[in-house]
């Protein structure tokens, strides 16, 4: 495996997961970005992440395929970010990340639960509206603009459009089994790969 490049040199990709910091929110419905995330260290070899940028960073060169004609490893430099501002305000560790890494605004992948969708469903777009999600609100302000990547995790959402219960449920535990959730994690940070390997190959 090459050695991971340094943590302040340009890198290719910035790929953020969302969530929230701490044991009280680690198996909630609202973190699920962080746990994509962690998967995608995990598959990749990826050194412990470290404190940077207001959130913990690991980083290293990604086989997410490859090539169709030759066979040869499909690598990407990536960087792993889990903010750990609260979701609320993503923004203030995703903004200097990027800035510092020098990563464009397009190649910045953001992992987040999407309640619109049912639990399980995965989709991935360029850009588009943030349906009042305020982790995506707070990238979208730090990074200038909304046309970055995103992966939407389906977490789905109570039989209520209440404020009040909507968080409780995205903050709460998963309802789902704990092999259902982990099924979800594994799905979507194979969606999450499949991705990148698709903008690689453009």
């Amino acid at each position: 495996m090459p050695p991971a490049p340094s943590r302040s040199a340009p890198a290719d990709w910035l790929l953020v997961g969302l969530g929230n910091p701490g044991p009280a929110y680690a198996w909630s419905p609202h973190n699920i970005g962080f746990m994509v995330v962690s998967a995608l260290g995990d598959r990749w070899g990826f050194s412990r992440p470290a404190a940077r940028y207001r959130g913990l960073m690991s980083r290293g060169s990604a086989v997410v395929g490859q090539q169709p004609e030759s066979g040869a490893p499909l690598r990407a430099d990536v960087a792993l970010l889990e903010p750990q501002t609260f979701m609320n305000d993503a923004g203030s560790s995703v903004g200097p990340a990027r800035g510092e890494l020098r990563v464009p605004v397009e190649h910045v992948i953001v992992v987040h639960d999407e309640i619109d969708l049912p639990f399980g469903e995965i989709r991935t777009r360029l850009g588009g509206g943030l349906a009042g999600h305020n982790g995506l609100k707070s990238v979208r302000a730090a990074l200038g603009s909304a046309d970055f990547q995103r992966v939407r995790v389906g977490v789905g959402r109570p039989p209520s459009t209440d404020p009040e219960l909507v968080a409780a449920y995205v903050l709460g535990r998963f309802r789902q089994p704990r092999e259902e959730v982990r099924a979800l994690v594994e799905a979507a940070a194979l969606a999450t790969e499949q991705l990148l390997a698709g903008q690689l190959l453009k």
